[in-house]
């Protein structure tokens, strides 16, 4: 028995701590807080939202001209203006060529026509002689013989009139081409020839180009014409106006001008389609009020940004904002996270515009890994977007 009673004390022992153990109340449990996923967001409102499109170009005249004689002479004046860089009007002397041969050449062809209407006076006069002579036969005129009365001879004369009335006006061109006349307001570009040089028909005496108007043709890729307005059979966009900008003698310079034409054709080579846009008076020489604070030199690179067209009623949403399938994470009151749909009208390199919000709308902006609708959020506000850009 004594051996036993240990035993039977460590299983008493159990036993009662087991009981104890049954009838201990149990511990009260404080609620798990529940996470909160931080996220930056935005509110936004929608605007109007104006597309720009930006391209480039160099700057090249409208009309350019390499100038060529038509005679053979030569040169005995040259303009002060005729240098490169000289500035001329339309109609100014450029240049003489020795026009002794040409006058000579005028003065017999006038002679001739003297001569030659002479002729047709006198020959005149005999049709009219033969015709009252066969009146004399008593026979009527219709019978005559065209001999008889001189027909064919005075039709000769008249001819011959015409033939020398042609030679002189001809001779009178090539006299008046030994004065070489500025076909437009310009400005020359290249000298070739100069005093007591002699040049025959076709040899290059210079070239110039218009400084009435200015021209740059700019690419623009098919992202670009996304965002203007289809252009119109005459291949202007709705808006035509764009704003040029260049540096001018190391200074930047701005110049507006006016899209006038599309070239019509896909190039093969970029898969562009071409606007061409115009300045007037590029050189600011005809305006007595400037209007553009440079000269925008021919040759110049410059940057040209253009209007491209208007969204309505639109959200500007960072490109961050947008979740997957067009949908984007709005927060509520409750600061829970609700997925919405909303539909794309544009999207560019920053922002997509969209619509199917409303106006207030707070949105998560910030990368959401797996957004679950009714996600608690914690809010940091970085911007509000209001009113019109």
């Amino acid at each position: 028995m004594k051996k036993v009673a240990p035993f039977l004390i460590v299983i008493g022992a159990i036993v009662i701590a087991l009981i104890l153990n049954q009838l201990k109340p149990e511990p009260t449990k404080a609620p798990l807080p529940e996470a909160a996923l931080a996220v930056n967001t935005e509110i936004v409102f929608s605007t109007d939202v104006v597309l720009d499109v930006e391209s480039q170009g160099t700057v090249k005249a409208r009309t350019q001209t390499q100038l060529v004689s038509e005679v053979t002479g030569v040169v005995l004046e040259v303009s002060d203006q005729y240098v490169v860089g000289g500035v001329f009007d339309a109609g100014d002397i450029l240049m003489r060529l020795d026009p002794t041969d040409y006058e000579v050449t005028l003065q017999r062809a006038q002679a001739q026509l003297i001569s030659r209407q002479a002729l047709l006076e006198l020959e005149k006069a005999r049709a009219a002689q033969a015709s009252k002579e066969w009146e004399m036969t008593g026979r009527p005129r219709s019978e005559a013989p065209l001999l008889a009365i001189r027909q064919p001879y005075l039709a000769e004369a008249e001819a011959n009139i015409l033939q020398a009335k042609a030679e002189v006006k001809q001779a009178q061109l090539k006299l008046d081409r030994t004065t070489i006349r500025a076909p437009y307001d310009g400005m020359v570009s290249a000298k070739n020839v100069d005093v007591g040089q002699y040049v025959t028909v076709g040899s290059r005496l210079g070239e110039t180009f218009a400084i009435d108007f200015a021209e740059v043709r700019l690419p623009l890729t098919e992202k670009d014409l996304s965002k203007m307005e289809p252009l119109t059979f005459q291949g202007i966009p709705v808006s035509d106006n764009v704003i040029l900008k260049g540096s001018v003698n190391g200074t930047q310079a701005v110049w507006n001008a006016r899209a006038v034409r599309s070239e019509g054709v896909v190039n093969t080579t970029n898969r562009s389609q071409y606007l061409v846009a115009r300045v007037s008076d590029p050189y600011g020489l005809k305006l007595s009020k400037q209007i553009n604070s440079s000269p925008l030199l021919i040759g110049t690179f410059v940057k040209a940004k253009l209007e491209g067209r208007l969204l309505k009623n639109v959200f500007k949403l960072p490109r961050s904002g947008l979740l997957q399938g067009s949908k984007v994470a709005t927060v509520d009151d409750a600061q829970r996270l609700r997925i919405k749909a909303v539909e794309i009208s544009f999207a560019d390199d920053d922002y997509y515009y969209v619509t199917g919000l409303e106006d207030g709308t707070e949105i998560a902006v910030s990368a959401i890994g797996t957004p679950i609708e009714g996600l608690q959020l914690q809010v940091k506000r970085s911007l509000i977007q209001k009113g019109a850009e």
